[in-house]
């Protein structure tokens, strides 16, 4: 019996070293879970959506803006090119933790001033839109080269260290609170070297939004091509539409 009743107490024992070691481990994952939860939290606090875009000089800013007025009389409810809606070509989009902001503005400067980009002539020749459905989101076409090629892989090879999967509209610049931010938009910033780089690269500047049947009509007109050149270059936070709505830093651009 003596030896029965130290089973007993042994597998008592036993278990109640189970039950302890059961508690510990809910406890531990609990609060890795709970740290886990709160670091996404912090993070996508902390994440900013970038737009490092070429600015153009004042033959296509005033295509742009006439385009723009043009856009604006047919559909009021559109957006106005002016000193927080830039005319920009859009080289890279991304979303950036907003710590190394520093260290992106660093890398884009130094692929800049090696790329000298106010030395290239470059070759506008068409419209185009991405429908919204009963509206679009319309632009003036460049004409892909070589080097825009080359500076937008050199961007992002140079930019990717600091870059983070997707945000949310905490990342964008918005006044209503990111109401204003589309999904779309998030989910193209997010795919953007794998959507709209390399072969898909479409070099344009963004001229507004207007109705599908307006636009349609313009595309149809002929377009009379033009060339310009870059004379600037800035990192901006997007905002609506992926408009550049604040500058973050103005770039150094070699002569």
């Amino acid at each position: 019996m003596a030896g029965f009743a130290a089973a007993v107490t042994s597998v008592s024992a036993s278990l109640a070293h189970l039950r302890h070691l059961s508690a510990l481990v809910f406890t531990t994952v609990a609060l890795g879970l709970a740290l886990g939860f709160a670091e996404g939290a912090v993070a996508q606090d902390q994440v900013t959506a970038i737009d490092i875009a070429l600015e153009p000089d004042a033959t296509m800013v005033q295509h742009a803006m006439e385009c723009n007025a043009l856009l604006r009389k047919s559909f009021p409810k559109g957006f106005a090119l002016d000193e927080t809606h830039h005319p920009h070509i859009s080289m890279l989009q991304q979303f950036v933790r907003t710590e190394d902001l520093d260290k992106v503005y660093a890398a884009a400067n130094a692929v800049m001033t090696k790329e000298k980009p106010t030395t290239w002539k470059l070759k506008a020749f068409k419209y185009y839109y991405i429908p919204s459905p009963p509206v679009g989101l319309a632009g003036i076409v460049v004409e892909p080269t070589k080097d825009l090629h080359r500076l937008q892989d050199e961007l992002i090879a140079a930019v990717k260290p600091y870059t983070v999967k997707t945000g949310t509209p905490t990342a964008f610049f918005s006044e209503e609170d990111g109401r204003d931010i589309q999904k779309s938009l998030i989910k193209y910033v997010a795919n953007f070297v794998t959507d709209a780089a390399g072969k898909h690269f479409n070099p344009h500047v963004t001229i507004g939004v207007a109705t599908e049947t307006y636009l349609n009509k313009l595309l149809a007109e002929p377009f009379p091509s033009f060339t310009f050149s870059p004379n600037g270059a800035s990192v901006y936070q997007l905002g609506t539409f992926g408009t550049a709505r604040k500058e973050l830093k103005a770039l150094t651009l070699a002569p």
